[in-house]
């Protein structure tokens, strides 16, 4: 009896997670064919403006005309992308694959609150309290990890490798597959590296990982993040790596301060 009980559990519980993922399906899906209908104005105001000289980052770094030996060339004067498609279906897949992964950026809050509502009923009155902070805290994150990469890495990415030649022998001719490739790896990539003081704040909830964790891997910490700065942009300059290596930094030390201090007895 107690084990049809269990089963019948299961199967209701299975049955609530498959309710909910046809929600956000729905949702996701109307959001997509949303963005399916307007993504050529999208594709030419906001994807493609990082292709431009007047993209407002090359504006406001405009004073910077280094060599690019130890101050960065981020003048857009003269500065623009032409991109071009030798795949025959090459636009079309990338009109239907930008609208479905917009649609989950978008859609990205709708996505954790419905699962959270399907977690939420397994968790005591104080672990939900302490969930609604973090899920603000979470999505306003992972936005601004998203903005920081459209308005100062990727166009500084960009502008560095359409711009660098081994030889002008070689004339850089940039695919639309390529381009898009690399816009939403990176811009999803900031966003997701911008989760981790939420990561970190529930590893320190869960007693896997205390302050002093931060305080003895500190100098560690920022050999790794200069490495990973200079992964993210390949430009070589001290002043753009600086730009990329703060917010990475920042994030360190935000982590740092939301997790629970180490009990006296592992302190000593």
């Amino acid at each position: 009896m107690a084990q049809q009980e269990a089963e019948m559990d299961f199967w209701g519980h299975l049955g609530a997670l498959r309710g909910v993922l046809f929600k956000i399906a729905i949702v996701v899906v109307a959001v997509g064919v949303a963005l399916f209908i307007y993504m050529p104005w999208i594709f030419d105001n906001v994807i493609l403006a990082p292709c431009d000289g007047s993209f407002v980052t090359y504006e406001w770094l405009g004073s910077i005309k280094g060599d690019g030996t130890l101050l960065p060339n981020m003048s857009g004067e003269g500065f623009h992308v032409d991109l071009i498609n030798y795949n025959l279906t090459a636009q079309l897949n990338t009109h239907v694959s930008l609208s479905f992964w917009l649609a989950l950026v978008i859609c990205f809050p709708f996505i954790i609150y419905m699962l959270w509502t399907f977690i939420r009923p397994g968790l005591y009155p104080h672990e939900r309290q302490k969930a609604t902070p973090a899920f603000i805290f979470g999505n306003l994150m992972f936005y601004l990890g998203m903005v920081c990469s459209y308005y100062l890495v990727f166009p500084m990415c960009l502008k560095f490798l359409a711009d660098y030649q081994i030889t002008e022998a070689v004339k850089n001719t940039i695919s639309l597959s390529s381009y898009i490739d690399n816009f939403l790896m990176l811009n999803f990539l900031m966003g997701v590296a911008f989760e981790l003081p939420l990561l970190c704040w529930l590893l320190g909830k869960m007693g896997m990982i205390t302050r002093k964790f931060f305080t003895k891997y500190r100098r560690h910490a920022i050999v790794a993040l200069v490495v990973l700065a200079a992964i993210i942009t390949p430009t070589g300059d001290p002043v753009t790596l600086a730009l990329v290596f703060i917010p990475l930094y920042m994030l360190w030390e935000l982590s740092a301060l939301l997790v629970p201090k180490a009990p006296a007895a592992e302190a000593e």
